[in-house]
């Protein structure tokens, strides 16, 4: 991505690896930025393990390491999604209150089925975006299509292996906290009381 390019985008979509990798690179890049002294708020998901097809889900805060359980136990045979939408509601408002507080950059799990379909993390999504704080998460190529919708021009796919490098990852914090902070300075005082 050209430094031009990094200037305009504000959210960030990775792409190219499991839903495993990327979230544990979510996680790498959350301690990478705020190692550099920034704010990062969000959630990401938690590693699971186990052997049956619907493991035990949750989203862990970046904010206070709280841990919001989203999967429900629907017994041994079952093989239905067992996404639990309560967990969910808590993740994504406990991830607004963050952002509401101050952030730098703001990092949510994906954009699945659920926000597609206007629920999920998407509140979480809208404030980041209300609020001018970058975003960085993560869309299957099957959600594409629904992405595009919702992001527009605000967002750029990346590589997973791209968001790996030190390098990349510089100029990316460098030119969206520099438009922020330059978005906080020429917002009016009311707008950055309500943020």
């Amino acid at each position: 991505m050209r430094p031009v390019e990094m200037e305009a985008c504000r959210i960030i979509a990775l792409q190219g690896a499991s839903s495993a990798v990327i979230q544990a690179l979510l996680a790498d890049i959350a301690a990478r930025l705020a190692a550099r002294g920034l704010r990062v708020v969000g959630v990401i998901e938690n590693a699971n393990s186990g052997p049956n097809p619907c493991k035990p889900m949750g989203l862990r805060s970046l904010d206070d390491g709280r841990v919001f359980a989203i999967s429900q136990n629907l017994g041994p045979g079952s093989r239905a999604c067992n996404l639990d939408p309560e967990g969910l509601a808590l993740a994504c408002a406990a991830a607004q209150k963050s952002i509401a507080q101050g952030a730098d950059v703001v990092i949510l799990s994906k954009f699945g089925k659920q926000e597609a379909l206007g629920g999920g993390l998407i509140d979480a999504f809208g404030a980041a975006i209300a609020a001018g704080v970058p975003i960085i998460t993560s869309v299957a190529p099957a959600m594409m299509n629904e992405w595009r919708q919702f992001a527009g021009e605000l967002a750029e796919c990346v590589a997973a292996d791209a968001a790996r490098l030190d390098s990349w990852l510089d100029g990316w914090s460098h030119a969206v906290t520099r438009a922020h902070a330059h978005d906080m300075i020429s917002a009016p005082i009311g707008w950055i009381a309500s943020v």
